[in-house]
């Protein structure tokens, strides 16, 4: 699933090409909204909130999708061939004269008015990308059930929003704790800077580099990330053979001598 990185990267290019623009072109593949036209609206701006993107138009209304494990927006310029699955896994087309942004495999894709966005992203908190980011505010969330596994309470987008797979590992192992450690367990000192690090860990990786993720500040094929995906290899830190167990239905990684405390 992308991760709030990626969707802030998504919410770049897409505002790039469509604010402040007319759309020429408006196609919602989904049944609900099939026959709702945004031609001749003006693109206001397309924002990011966690791992949901808001594209809003002018006439209040706000398109809200959101990519789960398999969708993607794609941008193409004018006669581009587009690039990104086959047609009838197209869900949403919107187009300028100059580019056309392809919505592939949306999971959620519904317009909604600009005034009733909460509805759709109201439930999240801080987003560790947006202008709320409060790490305070995060900590906070994070410990309000602190017997709940550190490894699951930082995925829950309600504590706080941009958070997947690949940095729950990553800041488990930068907190030198196993993911099942409950959150209550942790210094107290820790969860503010555990949600600091999460702040400088995705800001670090918005950049135009999709795919090149990078948690170790090591620019080496393979050591780019400690622990997610390294099953069964060395530890960068101590050399220790990572582990794998599944946490909440998803892979686990950390490293048995690194990161104490209650494993699976």
């Amino acid at each position: 699933m992308p991760e709030g990185d990626s969707i802030r990267r998504a919410a770049t290019r897409l505002h790039a090409v469509l604010a402040g623009r007319e759309l020429t072109l408006s196609d919602l593949r989904v049944p609900r909204f099939a026959t709702a036209d945004l031609t001749g609206r003006v693109t206001l701006d397309v924002t990011p909130r966690g791992k949901h993107l808001l594209a809003r138009f002018e006439g209040g209304l706000t398109l809200h999708s959101h990519l789960r494990m398999d969708g993607a927006w794609h941008v193409f310029a004018a006669g581009e061939k587009w690039r990104g699955g086959p047609a009838h896994e197209i869900r949403c087309l919107l187009g300028t004269a100059g580019h056309t942004a392809v919505g592939y495999r949306l999971p959620v894709l519904e317009l909604i008015r600009t005034a009733e966005e909460d509805r759709a992203v109201g439930h999240l908190g801080p987003d560790i990308l947006g202008p709320d980011w409060d790490p305070g505010r995060a900590a906070a969330n994070l410990l309000a059930v602190p017997e709940r596994p550190l490894g699951e309470a930082l995925l829950d987008q309600r504590n706080l929003a941009g958070i997947g797979n690949i940095y729950k590992a990553e800041l488990c192992f930068l907190a030198q704790v196993t993911p099942w450690t409950p959150v209550g367990g942790l210094p107290e000192a820790k969860l503010p800077r555990l949600a600091a690090a999460a702040h400088r860990l995705l800001s670090a990786n918005t950049g135009d580099r999709p795919g090149h993720r990078n948690t170790t500040g090591i620019h080496r094929p393979g050591q780019e990330l400690f622990v997610y995906g390294r099953a069964h290899r060395p530890c960068l830190r101590c050399g220790t053979p990572v582990r794998e167990a599944p946490q909440d239905g998803r892979p686990t990684y950390w490293c048995p001598r690194c990161q104490p405390g209650p494993t699976p």
